[in-house]
Parts: C-alpha cells; sequence; structure tokens
C-alpha cells in the first residue's frame, strides 16, 4: 500500500467508532471450556490490517447497503480477531440481503471459529441452497498467497464449511454427503483439490469406508500445484503410506505453526490405526498452544472432548 493511502487509512481508523482496534478480549468459549482470547496482530502487521479495516469501515459507511462493502468489512474485522464484531456485521447484511449467499458462508465460517456448529450448518446449509444450479465464481482472498492468484470458490469454500461443521458436530455421515458435493466443485486446482480430500478421507475413515477412502487417495501425488495448502497435501501424502508421521510432524522439533497446520492429520492418522496414547499426545500438544481458530485445533478439541471415541 502506498504511504499516502497508509496514512489516510490510519487517519480514517482513528475517527471511526467501529473499526477502533480493542484489546484482548473473550471471544468465546472452547469445546473444553477455557476462553477464547483474541490475540491481535502488533508491529507492521497489526499496522497493515488496521489499515485495511479502516478503508473497508470507509467503503461500508459510503453505503451500507452493498453487500461487498458489508462482507469485506466483516473479514477486515475477523482478520484482527474481532469474531464477533464481524458475525453482528454478517447478521446486519443478512438483514438487508436475505439471498445473498456469501454472507451466510462467511458468517457460517465464524460461527465455526466460535465453536458454535449448529448456527454454523444453519448458514452454511442456506448458502448451499442459495447457489443451487447457478455457476460457480472465483472467491477473492483477503490473504493472499506469495503468488497472489485466488485458488478457492464461492461454492467449494461453502461445501468445505459446511462438511467441517458437521465433522467438528460428530455428525460424519452428513459431512460426507457435504465434501461429496463440495468435490463436485472442488477439482479447480490442486489447492481446492487436497484441502477438500483431506477431510473427505478423514471422515470416511471416521465411518469406516476404507475402501472409499482410498479411493479418494488415488489424485494424489507427490509433485502437484500447491500454492497455499502444502500441510493438506503432506497429510494426504502420509495417509497414502508415501511419508511417515515422523516426517510430516516432529513433536521434537515443530514449532506452534507446524503442530496446528500438521498436527491434526497426524494425530487423527494414531487415533484411526488405534494408537490412542500418540493420538492423545498431539492432540493435547495442539490445543495447548494459541492457534485456537485453525480447524485442526477445533478438531483436537472436539476429538478430546469426546474422549477419543471413533464411531
Amino acid at each position: 500500500m502506498p504511504l499516502h493511502n497508509l496514512v489516510t487509512a490510519i487517519a480514517l481508523l482513528t475517527a471511526l467508532p467501529l473499526a477502533a482496534a480493542p484489546q484482548s478480549r473473550q471471544e468465546g468459549t472452547s469445546l473444553l471450556g477455557k476462553p477464547l482470547v483474541s490475540n491481535p496482530p502488533t508491529g507492521e502487521q497489526k499496522v497493515r490490517l488496521e489499515a485495511d479495516l479502516a478503508l473497508a469501515q470507509a467503503e461500508y459507511d459510503r453505503d451500507r447497503t452493498s453487500a461487498d462493502a458489508t462482507i469485506w468489512l466483516g473479514r477486515r474485522l475477523a482478520y484482527l480477531g474481532r469474531y464477533g464484531d464481524a458475525i453482528d456485521v454478517y447478521t446486519r447484511g443478512i438483514k438487508l440481503h436475505p439471498n445473498e449467499p456469501r454472507l451466510y458462508r462467511h458468517r457460517g465460517h465464524r460461527y465455526i471459529t466460535l465453536r458454535t456448529f449448529g448456527q454454523a450448518i444453519a448458514d452454511l446449509r442456506r448458502a448451499s441452497e442459495l447457489v443451487a444450479g447457478k455457476p460457480d465464481e472465483v472467491e477473492p482472498d483477503g490473504a493472499p498467497n506469495k503468488a497472489g492468484i485466488p485458488r478457492s470458490t464461492l461454492q467449494s469454500n461453502i461445501w468445505y464449511h459446511l462438511g467441517l461443521a458437521y465433522y467438528l458436530n460428530g455428525d460424519f455421515t452428513l459431512a460426507l454427503d457435504a465434501y461429496r458435493e463440495g468435490m463436485k466443485v472442488s477439482r479447480v486446482n490442486d489447492d481446492m483439490l487436497v484441502a477438500t480430500s483431506d477431510w473427505l478421507y478423514m471422515t470416511l475413515r471416521r465411518l469406516s469406508r476404507d475402501a472409499e477412502a482410498r479411493v479418494v487417495l488415488e489424485p494424489i501425488r507427490e509433485r502437484m500445484d500447491i500454492l497455499e495448502n502444502g500441510a493438506y497435501h503432506a497429510r494426504l501424502l502420509m495417509y497414502k503410506g508415501l511419508r511417515t508421521p515422523d516426517s510430516v510432524l516432529n513433536l521434537n522439533t515443530a514449532d506452534e505453526i507446524q503442530i496446528v497446520t500438521q498436527g491434526y492429520g497426524v494425530g487423527n492418522s494414531y487415533l484411526l490405526n488405534g494408537d490412542l496414547k500418540k493420538a492423545r499426545e498431539v492432540f493435547e500438544r495442539i490445543v495447548s498452544g494459541n492457534a485456537w481458530t485453525a480447524f485442526g485445533f477445533i478438531a483436537a478439541e472436539a476429538d478430546l472432548k469426546r474422549g477419543l471415541a471413533v464411531p
């Protein structure tokens, strides 16, 4: 962002009450009963994200009836850890645009973040109904990958998050239905293919449909065009037997990011293969960290809460 734009954005930030950046605060409660406290970014990242939020707030204030402006304001709030505020913005938008699938898609995502899976499922099911029979569309990135090329689409994200909400809620049969639908729109590129394949594979294994799970792995190769979902790719290679769990995640050397991005797949592999001790060790390491918004973190919470019980 040019310096003059950044200065303007920061000036706007100080003038807009909704965009004012609060200190850390509790956003919700984990599945294990612990407070979910937001950790606002610091340094250059904080300046950049607050500037982005200020610009989004200014666009929204210019036209509060705009669905696009509403979506971006919600997304920018969420990037700063203000998930409840983001949900409030999406809710206001839905009152004005009750048939806008993007608003339900994004609100559903943030309901997952705050562990309110029933509300997430309702929103994402509604979004899936609203896009039925319509052409898919690329979803613009709020945090672009290094290549600056968006990889996900509206419909693939709707089904991905709906399947995830069911999975986290322990509704594996419904998760399977969602991921089957999601796979129809996830073959647009290898990033979406591996993201949907990972959760589809784990869902099938939870249902003891192991032969079908192996079929999911057939398109997975060591060399794929992956720009942002390297963790999913590595996990699928592990499921396929091309990598070992220790090569994907070494608990003695892994940092917090590696533990949360790779840990759930590794722990899940141990769990499904009957090694409950190792599975619990990995899941407990995941939830001892601070990356509570990550889906693997939430899934580890869900499995620990269920006592590592597999249907």
